[in-house]
């Protein structure tokens, strides 16, 4: 006899019979083909009620098998019923993807207009994404509401990923800052002795160094420059999110000089608002076309220290420019010695869809595109900073 079968003998084993049925039951639906012959009551079924105005379920049509229709309805009171109700009975990533599948499977964008929709919602990235789409239809009643939820967002991101951004660029800066010549005062005498120990003479019971190390002048200059070139094509949504939210980040460091560039079929220098990411947010217009070589032509126009420069631009690559123009400044900027970075995505949305024969013409310039998290935005740009071969996530 198995140990199921075993397990499922006596009282123990019957409660965990009921409890994989009343799970199976949740899944699937109650569809009279599901099996379970597991009826629902109490939180159960209003869970189940809630899921099934989503996704389909109990309708003649759906108990069939075919043109599964939801039941959620198009009224602002009834899907801020629904919003309330999931936020009741689902944690909040739950909740956060079944937004994102009304706003997608139902057609429910336009009910974000209205300010107690944005009030009842659970605020992320994507919403913040969709906000940004609706912008331009936005009524004046809604758009203090909208920049309240997006401030929430950003404020929250802020939080997460400030401190240990600021941390991790400030020691790639620190160590970019050494020099090989430096002034007898600037000299670091610990590395400097740890780099000459094998020119040690015993006879002399001295070091003769061949290589003085020195520390980064103390002075609060500008040590880096970084631009960052966001493509706001609507497939780059949450990208815009993160770049905004690391650009005011950059921009607080006064050893960093950020400028942060958008760009569709046009350019816009939104650096004077990056003191508030929800300023430079609500400056971005997603959608339109792509034209990435006129935008790497505005930032190269804007580079007067190459050596000292990083670019990362934030983009899919489905280039509606010059193809080979786009190249050749690529590669120009790297003549220059600019630390050129691709990022096919800046999120935490998985592989995304982009242009593999530019991904692949530029990887052939030394500049390889990848996608990257957030988590590891910090190491990429100090990879940059220091000049020494990117964290390139492995392919997977």
């Amino acid at each position: 006899m198995s140990a199921d079968a075993v397990s499922a003998r006596g009282p123990a084993g019957e409660a965990d019979t009921g409890e994989r049925l009343r799970r199976w039951r949740l899944v699937l639906g109650g569809d009279s083909a599901d099996g379970t012959g597991c009826e629902l009551s109490g939180r159960d079924a209003a869970m189940d009620g809630a899921l099934a105005s989503l996704y389909g379920r109990g309708g003649k049509e759906h108990r069939t098998g075919k043109n599964r229709a939801a039941g959620l309805g198009a009224s602002a009171p009834s899907v801020a019923r629904w919003l309330g109700d999931i936020r009741t009975y689902f944690p909040s990533s739950v909740v956060q993807v079944m937004q994102r599948d009304a706003i997608d499977r139902l057609g429910l964008s336009t009910l974000l207009l209205e300010p107690e929709m944005l009030e009842a919602v659970e605020a992320d990235v994507h919403l913040v994404g969709t906000l940004l789409s609706l912008n331009k239809a936005m009524p004046e009643t809604t758009k203090e509401t909208a920049r309240a939820v997006v401030r929430k967002v950003v404020e929250d991101l802020e939080r997460r990923l400030a401190t240990r951004t600021r941390a991790t660029l400030t020691g790639a800066l620190d160590r970019s800052a050494r020099i090989n010549r430096p002034r007898h005062h600037d000299i670091d005498w610990n590395r400097t002795i740890a780099a000459n120990l094998k020119h040690y003479l015993p006879d002399h019971k001295t070091i003769v160094p061949e290589r003085l190390i020195g520390h980064g002048r103390a002075a609060q200059s500008v040590k880096k420059e970084v631009v960052l070139c966001i493509d706001q094509s609507g497939s780059m949504a949450a990208s815009v999110v993160y770049a905004s939210v690391f650009g005011a980040v950059l921009s607080s460091m006064r050893s960093i000089r950020t400028r942060l560039v958008v760009f569709d079929t046009s350019v816009v220098d939104l650096t004077d608002q990056l003191d508030d990411p929800v300023d430079v947010l609500f400056g971005t217009q997603l959608g339109g076309g792509t034209d990435i070589n006129r935008a790497l032509a505005y930032c190269q126009s804007q580079i007067t220290r190459p050596a000292e420069t990083v670019v990362v631009l934030v983009s899919d690559l489905y280039e509606g420019g010059i193809r080979h123009e786009m190249l050749r400044r690529v590669a120009a900027m790297k003549a220059s010695e600019v630390q050129f970075v691709t990022l096919l995505a800046l999120s935490d949305e998985g592989a995304p869809a982009y242009d593999r024969e530019h991904a692949a013409a530029l990887a052939e310039l030394g500049a390889p595109a990848f996608a990257c998290t957030p988590d590891l935005f910090p190491e990429v740009m100090a990879a940059a900073i220091e000049k020494r071969p990117l964290p390139i996530p492995a392919a997977g």
